[in-house]
């Protein structure tokens, strides 16, 4: 099956995951993509919002079809995918997967990823935001310290950049993602799970969430995060369960 295709590209859009829950409600094929320049309401999980300036981000959602047990684990396949992807990119880049699905680079956040399911339906759209070259000082204040782009560039610089280049790292970018997310969300679970652990940016850090607090100790078959508390018990939290806070 093709995967990329068809693609629908809007300059700008309210939000590419929106867009491509309306495309798989009136029976879009799998491996449709959307893609934008901006957006206005981008979204992360549990209700944040994603930002990004025009043109600074790959902004991309695909429909997914014929799900099976394989896509129990899609939360943990789509950030190994985003993490090939920019490896793919930019030589000599290391990426880490934060707990549940945040993409790394030298402990700065690269990418987010948003999944939202209709199982009953069939289908799941799978958002990917990957910051490609947004300056340091276009991030919001609050997210300097902590938010990292695949290409550094100065604020001018990237205002500078031509249509063309802009659509050439842009096209690089998402048909590389196209076929590494190919791969994985078709991957069996025992190497998403192996893939998975290798990639843990957690593992060994002090976490909090509104239930407790511990030393994180890895994933769980399920993708569970599994903590070990002070007392010594070790708990398996779900990504759906808590707001995760790193000391």
């Amino acid at each position: 099956m093709s995967f990329g295709l068809p693609h629908r590209h809007y300059w700008r859009t309210d939000s590419t995951n929106i867009r491509a829950r309306e495309l798989a409600v009136a029976g879009a094929p799998h491996g449709t993509v959307i893609t934008a320049g901006e957006q206005s309401e981008g979204r992360g999980r549990q209700g944040r919002t994603w930002t990004a300036p025009a043109g600074g981000a790959l902004l991309y959602s695909v429909v997914l079809r014929h799900l099976d047990e394989r896509h129990l684990l899609l939360p943990l396949a789509v950030p190994l995918a985003v993490c090939d992807a920019a490896e793919d990119l930019r030589a000599g880049v290391e990426c880490g997967v934060k707990w549940p699905n945040d993409v790394q680079i030298e402990g700065r956040k690269l990418a987010g990823v948003l999944i939202e399911a209709r199982p009953q339906d069939g289908w799941a759209v799978v958002g990917v935001g990957l910051n490609l070259t947004i300056a340091a000082a276009e991030f919001p204040p609050e997210l300097r310290e902590t938010a990292t782009s695949l290409f550094a560039v100065q604020p001018r610089a990237r205002r500078a950049v031509t249509y063309a280049r802009y659509a050439g790292i842009s096209h690089s970018a998402k048909e590389t993602l196209d076929r590494r997310l190919a791969q994985w969300t078709t991957a069996e679970a025992a190497e998403v799970l192996a893939a998975w652990r290798r990639r843990d940016a957690l593992r060994g850090k002090a976490v909090s969430w509104n239930g407790g607090s511990g030393v994180a100790a890895g994933i769980d078959d399920r993708g569970y995060l599994v903590v070990v508390t002070a007392a010594g018990e070790r708990v398996a939290i779900g990504a759906g369960e808590v707001h995760l806070a790193v000391a």
